[in-house]
């Protein structure tokens, strides 16, 4: 996979002011792989330049050369035509150059962009999951892909420019000086003026365009919020509340970008006006350096062109300001990104989870999302290869928690967890899950057909190998009567399948990919009773020799686990069979009779299993 694009060692780059040299610098340094090209392209925008900044003196001289022939009664027709075409050539050879320069800097900010995707795709997968708890998606999604976006559309536009303006402005200076040194120190006056113009609403806008890139990625938070529960926003009749959300968050965007794009556009018009300033000035001294004989027409012809050249240089530069500091806030949102603390490295030379195999077994684990509130606490319980434990209470009992643990989605804080005798802590944490099928309460299906979302648990594999895991699964039988069958595209996450059946195809997913250890977390929550036995039944054929993890609210899904464990507030506060736990009249009890109260009231009902 990509490295990472971080760079320098440096603290996290973040937006704030005072961060804007330090996130630029990291930024163009992330162009050093491209440094070839680059050069390359400074040496195509010197030949645009030079041209450029050479045709107004051949101008000049053919504009004397017509003023001499009209004194003289004698135009030199042959040098007029050679310095006419010698301009010709010359603005056709700086066009060439200006398309090589763009060209080549357009493929380095696209190398670079698709470095800089890469990273960032490669950081999300090393990221722990509190990383995702704490941040909005919408957000975490807006630096992905706005962010991004907006660095590259700037480079493109300010590597193109930025370096084309400072070459026109040192080969139209030296001119100027070779033409008259007087006028050019006239003219150099506009420099310290528009560098202090530049400099003070820099300052102002480093934090409006912060702002504007923190806004854009709320903004995207709450339309992903309201696309993925729409429904539930329109079965509530909350369709003004939503609404009234948007519109307070779109204008805070709105008055953030105008404020940004206020304080940077002010930058131009300002320019312009030193500018035009400038070339009244030029032009009056001029006009008396030629009533002296100082200079010539055609002098002072090119030294006006070659001051317009020198002042829109100045210009561009102040103009793409606002672009300049949009690109740094939105590197500086992805640097902190790429800058946030990751999951510990891996230890090396450990066995795999699918290698240890045996015994999993929980020591005295302790465990808390804050350090101050364990959410599981002094847990201990082992389950033999091939049986099945059962793990059920109330909702916040930390049952989720426990399957999150053994998956190491979370370290735990004190204890171990061992498989075969081997800390999973000593295990890489890819080689640890890629011995674990999952089947969860939310049945994620990506966009794709039916056949490739049940390949997706062993790549490869055959047309038969998905049909058998399909036929286990109780899925062959509703596909084969879809009009594509396995060809079905799916799309909204398993549209347009019923909630159970695309658990059922989950559940094939996970027959598919056949591994030792199965982690079933509410799989049957969501469906009805004729779905629920499909499931059940789907699950046990998918359980068969395996050992399996079930976390259910379903009492009834889990009567034949060897092993059922009651979690209550952190703790097991009780363990064992379905029929020894009914005995305890104790915990369980109290929760199968709160599921089967109808059935319960009727004596002996409990204690047959009913």
């Amino acid at each position: 996979m990509t490295a990472p694009l971080s760079a320098d060692g440096s603290a996290p780059a973040d937006v704030a002011e005072g961060m804007f040299w330090p996130t630029s610098r990291r930024l163009v340094g992330l162009l050093r792989p491209f440094r070839l090209q680059m050069a390359a392209a400074i040496a195509a925008t010197c030949g645009f330049a030079g041209l450029n900044v050479a045709a107004p003196k051949y101008l000049g001289d053919a504009t004397d050369v017509v003023v001499d022939g009209v004194l003289e009664g004698a135009l030199n027709e042959q040098r007029l035509g050679g310095l006419l075409a010698a301009v010709a050539l010359m603005y056709v050879g700086a066009s060439l150059f200006n398309w090589v320069q763009g060209s080549l800097t357009a493929g380095s900010v696209h190398g670079l962009m698709y470095r800089l995707r890469a990273s960032v795709e490669d950081k999300l997968h090393r990221l722990p999951s509190t990383y995702f708890q704490e941040q909005s998606r919408g957000d975490v999604l807006s630096r992905a892909t706005n962010d991004i976006d907006n660095i590259s559309q700037a480079l493109n536009q300010v590597l193109t420019q930025l370096i084309m303006s400072v070459l026109m402005l040192c080969g139209a200076l030296a001119m100027m000086l070779w033409i008259s040194p007087l006028l050019a120190v006239l003219a150099l006056v506009s420099i310290p003026l528009s560098m202090v113009i530049t400099m003070l609403v820099a300052r102002s806008s480093q934090a409006q365009f912060a702002r504007q890139w923190t806004e854009t990625g709320e903004l995207n938070a709450h339309v992903e919020e309201f696309v993925t529960g729409h429904e539930v926003i329109k079965a509530f009749g909350h369709q003004e509340q939503a609404a009234a959300a948007f519109a307070a968050s779109n204008d805070r965007l709105a008055r953030a970008s105008a404020k940004a794009q206020y304080s940077s556009g002010v930058v131009q018009p300002l320019m312009v006006l030193v500018a035009n300033l400038n070339y009244i000035a030029v032009a009056v001294v001029g006009a008396l350096q030629v009533t002296v004989g100082a200079m010539t027409i055609g002098g002072i012809q090119a030294f006006i062109q070659f001051s317009r050249l020198f002042t829109q240089p100045v210009g561009q530069i102040g103009g793409m300001l606002n672009v300049i500091q949009s690109c740094v806030a939105s590197a500086g949102r992805v640097f902190t990104l790429l800058d946030a603390e990751e999951i510990p490295a891996e230890p090396g030379g450990a066995r795999s989870a699918a290698e240890a195999g045996g015994r999993i077994v929980f020591e005295d684990v302790t465990f808390g999302y804050t350090a101050t509130v364990p959410v599981v606490r002094n847990l201990s319980f082992a389950v033999d290869p091939g049986r099945t434990v059962a793990i059920v209470g109330h909702t916040g009992a930390g049952k989720t928690t426990v399957v999150n643990l053994l998956m190491r989605f979370y370290e735990v804080d004190s204890g171990r967890i061992t498989m075969g005798g081997i800390d999973i802590a000593a295990m890489p944490r890819d080689a640890l899950r890629a011995g674990f099928g999952v089947v969860l309460q939310d049945a994620w299906l990506f966009a794709g057909t039916i056949r490739e979302n049940i390949e997706y648990g062993r790549p490869g594999a055959t047309d038969a190998e998905i049909v058998a895991a399909a036929e286990a699964s109780h899925v062959d039988h509703f596909v084969r009567s879809l009009p594509a069958g396995y060809d079905t595209m799916l799309d909204n996450g398993g549209d347009p399948l019923s909630h159970g059946q695309r658990q059922l195809i989950t559940i094939a997913r996970a027959q598919l990919a056949g591994r030792g250890v199965l982690i079933l977390d509410e799989a049957t929550s969501s469906v009805d009773s004729r779905t629920e036995v499909l499931i059940r039944q789907a699950m046990q054929r998918l359980r068969e020799g395996k050992t399996s993890f079930v976390i259910a609210h379903r009492l009834s899904t889990i009567r034949d686990a060897d092993l059922i464990l009651v979690m209550d507030h952190g703790r097991i506060a009780e363990q064992g069979t379905h029929r020894s736990l009914l005995a305890i009249n104790g915990h369980y009890t109290r929760l199968y009779n709160a599921q089967f109260a109808g059935r319960a009231g009727r004596p002996g009902a409990l204690e047959a299993g009913i």
